[in-house]
């Protein structure tokens, strides 16, 4: 299997480079970018990786090479700089995919995971300029469920891993957490309002806490290990996982045409399944008010003259 890590040269795109060929997922690993010397950096670094028992192949390559690829990652973006919102990258990250998009038709039979951010505008963005099939572009959203994780372990004061918990809307500001799905080692667990409270916070802060830092860098360790789990999934191997995803909805939760963060099965050439949970009405309002947010951004970048 092929893999073509567009922006691969960056934090998140080494660290999936990296869990690849720890994992054996991928035989064959390209990693696509417009710094040649970093590129360079990693490959020699990740050579005495393989020395020491991964498996497959690295190599640099160029974006004329996607075509070919079973599953391509786009990591690519804007450089990082302190803000409070994904989507003052909105335009560049599109201007940056357009050249990966102009490689990959409506032939391709491969799968298109986007890691760049705006994801969810992004993702309803490259789905329509390509015209590949709505369950073959996926944007990875999968971060917020385990911050949510981790914030409901902190309130608790349980074990990190032990919690399963979701978060499906918006990749961002919109973003809608499901406290009423949360279990702790396999049983349903009711969060106090002070805990949900606590947990509420950590969720919408995260990001903003982050970024104030100034260091330059992104969720490198967590996406790059959360990626290629992602990539797995969606191979001939995968076993039909549930997953947070940003996918284009044709119907379900009431949205046609626009990319959100829903639960989805992935499997064997991308998502297989989107669920339709029951949602509250507080919920549902938040998820459409999220969708709304989206659709908003998507339709700026696909009515811009520039694309």
């Amino acid at each position: 299997m092929k893999v073509s890590i567009v922006g691969g040269a960056g934090g998140v795109g080494a660290s999936l480079t990296f869990n690849l060929l720890r994992d054996g997922t991928a035989d064959e690993v390209v990693v696509v970018d417009s710094r040649p010397d970093m590129v360079t950096s990693h490959l020699m670094d990740l050579e005495q990786v393989l020395e020491q028992g991964a498996t497959g192949t690295v190599r640099a390559g160029e974006q004329d090479e996607v075509g070919d690829s079973d599953v391509v990652v786009m990591c690519a973006g804007a450089p990082l700089t302190v803000n409070t919102s994904r989507m003052i990258y909105l335009e560049d990250n599109a201007r940056i995919m357009d050249a990966t998009l102009d490689h990959l038709d409506d032939d391709w039979g491969g799968t298109l995971l986007v890691i760049t951010n705006p994801v969810d505008p992004l993702v309803t963005w490259a789905q329509r300029r390509s015209g590949i099939d709505r369950r073959r572009v996926i944007g990875y959203t999968l971060n917020d469920t385990l911050r949510f994780r981790t914030a409901i372990a902190k309130a608790l004061g349980a074990q990190l891993g032990s919690v399963d918990a979701w978060v499906i809307g918006e990749h961002g500001d919109g973003c809608v957490p499901l406290h009423d799905r949360v279990r702790v080692n396999g049983e349903p667990v009711e969060l106090t309002p002070e805990q949900s409270a606590a947990a509420n916070e950590f969720l919408r802060n995260w990001y903003v806490r982050h970024v104030a830092l100034d260091s330059g860098r992104s969720s490198t360790w967590t996406s790059g290990l959360g990626v290629a789990r992602m990539v797995r999934a969606v191979t001939a191997d995968g076993a039909g996982e549930l997953w947070p995803a940003s996918v284009v909805l044709e119907g379900e939760y009431g949205i046609r045409g626009l990319a959100i963060g829903v639960p989805v099965t992935l499997g064997g050439g991308g998502a297989q399944q989107v669920h339709e949970w029951d949602l509250t009405a507080e919920q549902t309002a938040a998820f459409l008010s999220a969708a709304a947010l989206v659709r908003g951004a998507a339709e700026a970048i696909l009515g811009s003259p520039s694309f």
